[in-house]
């Protein structure tokens, strides 16, 4: 399993009964997860002082309770070469604009970045080109350009647009390292191909279900390997690594190296792996499950 264990801003404080306690700075949630179906008890004391706490409804969907709770505030990543700040605010369907686990990815890839652009970048005259897929707030995408790398970053939401170059300017991201687009990914990748545009690094997390800004459906069981094989088509001659994340049940780790194995290594070599990814849990030091994670690269 990979552990995205460098947290200083965010933990893992306590599950249980289909929820966890975290800490996003100097603020304690509750949110639920349906992986804990364990009961552990109420020992720690942060389920004492939350303050905020995401309720599902039976009819679907919820809401926040919240108590001391500003409407926004910001954590800190210490990325591998500078820190990264994240604009968080409570907001529909429990999330807080942050995936906290996708950490050991973003390290992951920025470490790829910077060997690319002290070798085979330096060597090209060129800095490492990324695309960036269901790009979200944007945490990918500033690591990348952090990193040293030109990112296209591509989301059909446009406010989720809007939120990660908050993310990205509040970073110290300087301004022509990210090119920004409201799209739907399947065609946005479509359209790259026609044009005969390459990336030398490609990133994509899935939703399970979404739309895109003109009403597009995407289902992942039935639109993900299609879009898996067009986007390979736009990895570069000197393309480094492809990364794919799930937090769909039916995409496990031995799903994802499958199809990275069919739509990259045999064609380009590299090798591939995938595995689970997971956050450290306070209380009892056991490791708390969070999707999926499938890597191509060239060695």
């Amino acid at each position: 399993m990979w552990i995205a264990d460098r947290w200083n801003d965010y933990e893992v404080l306590d599950t249980t009964k289909g929820e966890k306690l975290e800490r996003w700075g100097d603020y304690i949630l509750v949110r639920p997860d349906p992986q804990v179906i364990w009961d552990t008890g109420y020992s720690h004391e942060g389920w004492k002082r939350k303050n905020g706490h995401y309720h599902r409804s039976a009819k679907g969907g919820g809401s926040w309770e919240t108590r001391d709770l500003p409407e926004e505030w910001t954590i800190t990543y210490d990325g591998i070469s500078r820190p990264m700040v994240f604009h968080l605010k409570p907001f529909a369907f429990k999330h807080t604009g942050v995936f906290p686990e996708q950490a050991v990815n973003w390290d992951w890839c920025g470490e790829r970045i910077q060997k690319f652009t002290a070798g085979t970048g330096r060597e090209l005259g060129r800095d490492m080109r990324v695309l960036n897929l269901f790009a979200y707030t944007g945490g990918a995408t500033v690591s990348a350009a952090l990193s040293g790398a030109f990112v296209t970053h591509v989301d059909a939401a446009k406010g989720m647009v809007g939120w990660a170059r908050e993310n990205a300017a509040s970073s110290g991201v300087p301004s022509d390292r990210i090119r920004w687009l409201v799209d739907d990914c399947m065609k946005f990748v479509e359209r790259e191909g026609r044009r005969g545009n390459t990336y030398d690094g490609i990133i994509m997390d899935p939703p399970s279900y979404g739309r895109g800004p003109k009403g597009e459906i995407w289902k992942i069981e039935e639109c993900v390997y299609p879009l898996i094989k067009a986007a390979a088509g736009l990895l570069s001659k000197e393309a480094d690594f492809f990364l794919i994340n799930s937090y769909t049940t039916g995409l496990q780790p031995a799903v994802l190296s499958y199809m990275l194995g069919e739509c990259i290594a045999a064609k380009r070599g590299g090798k591939v792996q995938a595995d689970e990814i997971g956050l450290p849990v306070q209380r009892n030091g056991l490791i708390l499950p969070c999707g999926a994670s499938g890597r191509w690269m060239l060695d």
